[in-house]
């Protein structure tokens, strides 16, 4: 699939304590491993506030955007997400960057799409930070699919090892939009038990022990996750691609190795090309061991490409 790069140099200017998991190094890893392949790199523009409404309440966008952080401060928003002078902007161009992989995917400028930014997205809820997030990316462009171009159905993927309980309140009843999401059980933010399926029955939660074997889980994905996006017949698949589930990985405790992202890429373009008219998008989410972080990321770039 052409595969297309959204990213920023903004992204680097969210700052948060130095001992904390989601650094900037994390950016810098997932680049270096896609600078060689054959890759469109487009700017991620800023985000208007009529999409981020699309998901977020107006108190809270005015509460985020009327906090003043001097040059040298962190402002905590809860008890692991923080603000500098530089994160409000680069959250807005991680959301931005969403909304245009839509735009473009869905009008045929690409095929697939990677958004490589920071913060991550999948715990913001509609009016509030939290877990390292601080917009809900994959949510607010799936909501702008819907709305401005159009679509009746969306499947939403997430594969990180904590559950995106900020994509799951945001999506719960919405109709036509499909959020499948394969997570550690009783691991933070202590959500995404399997009874929780949606307003409408449009939500499926896969937790899984820690300890869980990359084949194990791989089999999961494949007989319960990909059975259920076919028979949505999604027109477009929306991917959280959190990459914590790594054996290495020190706020996971899943066994799946750089190799299997490749994997999960390359059954996910499939899956698009089969029934979402090749039209995929992918965010960054997790994934905080540098090594283990880049080559999982660039083996699941690979996987879309070669799909």
């Amino acid at each position: 699939m052409k595969t297309t790069v959204y990213t920023h140099k903004d992204a680097f200017e969210h700052k948060v304590p130095q001992q904390h998991a989601e650094q900037p190094e994390r950016l810098h890893a997932v680049l270096d491993g896609l600078h060689d392949k054959a890759l469109t790199f487009k700017s991620a523009p800023l985000a208007a506030r009529e999409d981020l409404l699309r998901v977020h309440t107006s108190s809270y966008l005015d509460r985020l955007l009327a906090m003043e952080v001097g040059s040298d401060e962190i402002v905590a928003l809860d008890a692991d997400t923080f603000l500098s002078k530089g994160s409000i902007t680069a959250a807005l161009r991680g959301a931005g960057s969403a909304c245009l992989a839509v735009d473009d995917v869905l009008t045929q400028k690409t095929e697939a799409a990677f958004c490589a930014m920071r913060p991550p997205g999948h715990h913001a809820r509609p009016d509030a930070a939290m877990g390292f997030c601080i917009f809900s990316n994959i949510a607010i462009a799936a909501r702008r699919a819907l709305d401005e171009h159009g679509l009746q159905r969306i499947a939403v993927i997430d594969f990180d090892v904590h559950h995106g309980n900020g994509t799951q309140e945001a999506l719960w009843d919405i109709p036509g939009c499909l959020f499948v999401s394969l997570h550690q059980q009783d691991h933070y933010p202590g959500t995404g038990h399997a009874n929780e399926t949606g307003g409408i029955g449009e939500v499926l939660n896969l937790p899984m022990a820690a300890g869980t074997s990359a084949r194990q889980w791989m089999q999961i994905f494949k007989e319960q996750a990909l059975v259920r996006v076919a028979a949505h017949r999604p027109e477009l698949i929306l991917v959280s691609a959190g990459f914590d589930a790594h054996h290495h990985d020190p706020l996971g405790g899943f066994n799946l190795q750089a190799d299997d992202f490749g994997y999960l890429g390359s059954l996910l373009g499939n899956m698009a090309r089969k029934h979402a008219n090749s039209q995929l998008v992918s965010v960054l989410e997790g994934g905080y061991q540098l090594p283990a972080l880049c080559l999982s990321s660039s083996n699941f770039v690979d996987g879309l490409l070669q799909s």
